[in-house]
């Protein structure tokens, strides 16, 4: 209700979003066990090679690819909400040396991406209405993920 405070038109681009994934969404692609919350913050390297991943709070079992269209939106734009390209190319490719895409996930990942948009859109944008001016806590700028699921709108097929 009160997404139109942050950015005008916000909660009509939120409610538009909302109906298309739900008549979009794909069904039966692969699953298994996901992190679901590979941000930058939560991978840590040394001399180059993955160390460490942290922050399994939101782990669950769903699409295999909606952990990468996750992963996309966290590492694939820039501090100007641009796309990086190269970003993109290297993180699909490295993802799939391991772990091959299927057709069904490769026609699904665009709407995926869109959905991993709208859930950190969504989870910033509660925190930014709802902070606590006493907490510790600064919440991050849901615009970014508006941004992103532009970004991801605007491409049809393609990221």
């Amino acid at each position: 209700e009160k997404a139109d405070s942050v950015k005008s038109g916000l909660r009509a681009l939120i409610a538009d979003e909302v109906a298309f994934l739900e008549r979009n969404w794909p069904a039966g692609l692969p699953v298994c066990a996901i992190h679901a919350d590979i941000f930058p913050d939560n991978v840590f390297f040394n001399e180059g090679h993955l160390s460490a991943v942290i922050d399994f709070y939101f782990s669950c079992t769903d699409y295999r690819a909606y952990d990468l269209a996750v992963a996309v939106n966290a590492w694939c734009f820039d501090s100007a909400q641009a796309f990086q390209g190269g970003r993109f190319a290297a993180l699909m490719g490295a993802y799939q040396r391991v772990i091959l895409l299927d057709r069904a996930e490769t026609d699904a990942f665009t709407i995926l991406c869109r959905g991993a948009a709208l859930r950190f859109l969504l989870t910033r944008l509660y925190d930014w209405i709802n902070h606590d001016p006493a907490s510790f806590v600064k919440p991050h700028d849901p615009l970014a993920y508006a941004a992103r699921l532009v970004h991801f709108r605007e491409q049809g097929k393609q990221p």
